[in-house]
């Protein structure tokens, strides 16, 4: 059996899977979450402990006896855990949403030469969110933790060190900490150097990087026995969430698209060669799977939906109704949904704006269809930026979201696309446990390649896929336009 564990920004789910891919047992376990006014989100490392060990116990005890051979880790990208002399937290991690730190990341910009010297140097833009700017706040706004830190990890690395008691980290996670050179697949010390004036520090604090073939380490014997699996269980490197998703969603070769509607929303492919986006708006990200994962984020998705629906005191369930009785463009209702600040657009300080709302068309089903529209909107335009002209014939989607037929069904017409859905919902736990499938079979000689372990175990949902519909199409591109006019009066260049 291959165990995949994702460690969310809400929760940590586990999923326990046979070589097929076939679900054997699954399990749950939220997460608290430290929100400040000023745009702080943090949480304790210990907090993912916790619910990782109530995951996994859920998932063993669902399946049949049989021995977990090997295990993977996703986690949210960008948090930043940080670690003293003595192995030991110093403060909560500062998380992928946190926009805290907005002007830090500005300054090391800045720094640097601008964002076109970044590109050129390092084939990636810092944007707010990203590890490197958590670190030049902490330097200026708690020198005292700073000077302890001494080892530096991301949340899923912090994961993989309480497993294995082992220090690591993966190309396609390290992605995201803007101190990693995605074209040399190295850590870029000068970035560090431009935060610690040189003294070594942030460069001795930085863990070894992993290959996606190889194994961090085998399972403590102590928490093998708290989680009640082998002590004999191998852990791959795993990856960040989103490197998992595409692997859980097949995308591991070129001409797959995949879209996530969690409580972020990203949108990534598979490449065997860097993009390079001068704006820094697509990530040129590593796949946890070799090659390139250029991806968009937007901050802000299925929590402004839920928040839209709670405030008018509606459920998820009525999200149906509300888009299949109400047309595209909400007879011109338009919601930005920037309720925590954005990434894409780079809005690190913005907030929402209901606009163009009337006497005749402020209902509560076109103000859900408004939410829905605005959340799709968005990284519908980092799809046209990754896509770079050309239109993607299929597109995977996985999240909340996805789950939504309705949704499902704008997603379709808006982009001309089909959309399909995978069988297994939970796409960053299966994508992590085929991580684990692929090192376990080099370990042992097999040496699968992640496409034929992908072509096996991800299967599509039949009942779930969406096909455009006639005629649609050009009502939302006019949608779309009209909310592209709205967002230059509102906020571009007013951040």
């Amino acid at each position: 059996m291959f165990l995949g564990i994702d460690c969310g920004t809400q929760g940590t789910k586990a999923l326990l899977v046979d070589e097929s891919g076939r679900s054997l047992g699954r399990g749950y376990a939220g997460h608290a979450l430290i929100e400040r006014k000023n745009g702080a989100r943090e949480q304790e490392p210990r907090w993912w402990v916790d619910a990782l060990r109530e995951a996994v116990r859920q998932a063993v005890s669902q399946a049949p006896k049989g021995e977990v051979v090997a295990l993977g880790v996703s986690g949210q990208q960008h948090g930043l855990v940080v670690l003293d002399k003595a192995m030991q937290v110093i403060r909560p991690a500062k998380l992928w949403n946190d926009t805290e730190t907005a002007r830090q990341n500005e300054e090391l910009v800045r720094r640097l030469g601008g964002a076109g010297a970044w590109l050129d140097r390092f084939g990636i833009v810092p944007l707010t969110g990203y590890t490197v700017s958590k670190l030049l706040w902490l330097k200026e706004c708690e020198p005292e933790s700073f000077a302890r830190v001494r080892h530096i990890l991301l949340p899923h690395d912090y994961l993989n060190f309480w497993l294995t008691g082992k220090l690591s980290a993966e190309y396609g996670d390290a992605s995201g900490t803007a101190f990693f050179n995605v074209r040399t697949r190295t850590w870029a010390n000068e970035v560090l150097d431009a935060i610690d004036g040189g003294s070594g520090q942030l460069r001795e604090a930085l863990p070894r990087l992993a290959a996606p073939e190889e194994i961090v380490g085998t399972v403590r014997a102590e928490v093998a026995e708290e989680l009640g699996i082998s002590p004999r269980c191998v852990v791959s490197t795993g990856g960040g969430d989103n490197m998992m998703g595409a692997i859980g969603t097949g995308n591991v070769k070129e001409g797959v698209v995949t879209l996530s509607l969690g409580t972020s929303s990203t949108v990534y492919s598979f490449r065997q060669r860097p993009v390079a986006d001068p704006t820094g708006s697509v990530a040129s990200f590593c796949s946890s799977s070799g090659g390139w994962l250029p991806l968009v984020c937007t901050m802000n998705a299925t929590n402004v939906v839920t928040q839209t629906l709670n405030v008018l005191g509606r459920t998820v369930d009525d999200i149906e109704e509300a888009l299949a009785s109400t047309q595209p463009g909400a007879e011109g209702l338009t919601f930005f949904p920037f309720l925590n600040g954005e990434r894409t657009p780079d809005l690190p300080r913005a907030r929402g704006t209901i606009a163009g709302a009337s006497a005749n068309n402020f209902t509560s089903a076109n103000l859900i269809r408004a939410a829905v529209e605005g959340v799709s909107f968005g990284i519908l335009n980092g799809l046209d930026l990754m896509m770079e002209g050309s239109r993607p014939e299929t597109v995977v989607a996985i999240g909340g979201g996805a789950r939504s037929r309705e949704w499902r069904r704008l997603l379709a017409d808006a982009t001309g696309a089909r959309i399909q859905v995978p069988a297994e919902e939970e796409a960053g736990c299966l994508g992590a446990a085929i991580q684990a499938m692929y090192a376990y079979g080099h370990a042992s000689g097999r040496g699968e390649s992640f496409v034929e372990i992908a072509d096996r175990c991800v299967r599509e949902l039949e009942s779930g896929s969406e096909e455009p519909r006639a005629g649609m199409h050009d009502d939302y591109r006019q949608a779309r336009e009209e909310y592209q006019v709205r967002l230059a009066e509102l906020y571009l260049g007013k951040d």
